[in-house]
């Protein structure tokens, strides 16, 4: 497209207006569905000053911030030069979703003791170092592993049937289900240098997959994780209640404001009324209208659009842009990871001090038939109210 322009204050004038613009990108791999119709979505809103498109990338140097405002990050977990790139985007100010810094950082067995923090039940589950030595390490990299573990505690813990799986995977891969502990060693011989986790089994009755954008908007979805693929959101005849709906979105809700990521799925398994959290470290979660469905895909797409277009209209040029979730702004603020101050103890009110009357008043209180008035009593000392955290919502 060729533009003409009848002088030169004209293309003074569309010049700045591009300068200005806040774009939006989208770095995808090959999914197909969600990005194009979330371009689509962003730009069909006419949000003046505000464009959405693919990311494209020629060349990245350090500290030259982005062209674009914010990044919606769908594929670094695959390939390492997209993390780099969006890591150096995030310092000049691009706003990414998820944070590529906690999203390195972030696993699942950590994410299950965090839960336990906030107050999400989740399956008892035990950290377990690879079957096979990582590369360039020998018997002397291990001294301070006990050998045998105890593996009796270790399966008294969990129970069985039990699942292992990776311990920072995801996609279904090297999942086992394991139905004693014979069957644990046999399986454990194959996962190699992976280091796995072995997690008690939920028998549920319900299941619920959430989608969770910007630590607010909740979609819960009737899940059977055991149908196929394109199945799995096809729950017919199931009306769950309505208290436990709420109860699902509070503990989906906690979980993302802990972790700080703005796109997150949250699966649950509830079992005797109770929802345990079962994965919820998806921070590329699936988002194809083949899988999700119709309904649930435009769903996600409209309000992917509403994310970012809010996370561009906020951003501030020149700073840091991103999400941090509140276990990280507790752990700056001294507070615990559920961010909760205990109360001090109150403390007794002091005695008022009373000074000696000077002796011609003793004389005259002495004279007097009327008795001298009480003094007033101290208020009770106020205990210390409940201190909350003040780091606000990214």
């Amino acid at each position: 497209m060729v533009l003409y322009f009848n002088n030169l204050s004209d293309f003074v004038i569309v010049l700045r207006k591009i300068k200005t613009m806040k774009k939006i990108g989208i770095l995808h791999g090959q999914e197909n569905t969600f990005p194009n119709a979330f371009v689509e979505r962003v730009n069909s809103k006419n949000i003046p000053g505000i464009v959405a498109e693919a990311v494209s990338i020629d060349k990245v140097m350090q500290a030259v911030p982005s062209d674009y405002t914010v990044i919606i990050d769908r594929i670094s977990q695959d390939v390492p030069f997209y993390r780099g790139f969006l890591k150096n985007a995030a310092i000049g100010g691009t706003a990414v979703i998820n944070n590529p810094f906690w999203w390195s950082a972030d696993e699942k067995f950590f994410n299950n003791a965090l839960a336990e923090h906030v107050g999400v039940p989740v399956p008892k589950s035990v950290l377990l170092p690879s079957r096979d030595m990582p590369n360039d390490t020998n018997e002397n990299s291990f001294r301070n592993l006990k050998y045998p573990l105890d593996w009796e505690a270790i399966f008294n813990y969990t129970g069985f049937p039990a699942y292992m799986k990776p311990f920072d995977g995801g996609g279904w891969k090297h999942v086992y289900k394991l139905e004693s502990s014979d069957d644990f060693f046999n399986k454990f011989q194959e996962t190699g240098q992976v280091v796995m986790m072995l997690q008690e089994e939920i028998v549920f009755d319900a299941y619920f997959r959430c989608y969770c954008l910007g630590g607010k908007y909740v979609l819960v979805m009737p899940y059977e994780p055991r149908n196929a693929p394109h199945l799995r959101y096809v729950v017919e005849g199931y009306q769950p209640n309505p208290e436990l709906l709420k109860k699902v979105e509070d503990y989906c809700l906690r979980l993302n404001r802990a972790l700080g990521y703005d796109f997150n799925t949250v699966e649950f398994a509830v079992r005797d009324g109770v929802p345990y959290a079962i994965d919820f470290c998806n921070p590329a979660p699936d988002a194809d209208v083949h899988s999700v469905g119709e309904e649930n895909f435009e769903w996600v797409v409209e309000h992917a659009a509403l994310l970012a277009i809010e996370r561009a209209q906020a951003a501030k040029p020149g700073q840091m842009n991103l999400t941090w979730g509140t276990f990280i702004r507790h752990a700056v603020d001294g507070l615990p990871a559920n961010g909760e101050v205990k109360k001090a103890p109150a403390k007794k009110a002091a005695a008022p001090k009373v000074e000696a009357p000077a002796a011609a008043e003793v004389a005259n209180t002495a004279a007097t038939p009327e008795a001298a008035p009480a003094a007033e009593e101290p208020a009770p000392a106020k205990a210390p109210k409940k201190v909350a955290s003040k780091a606000k919502k990214a």
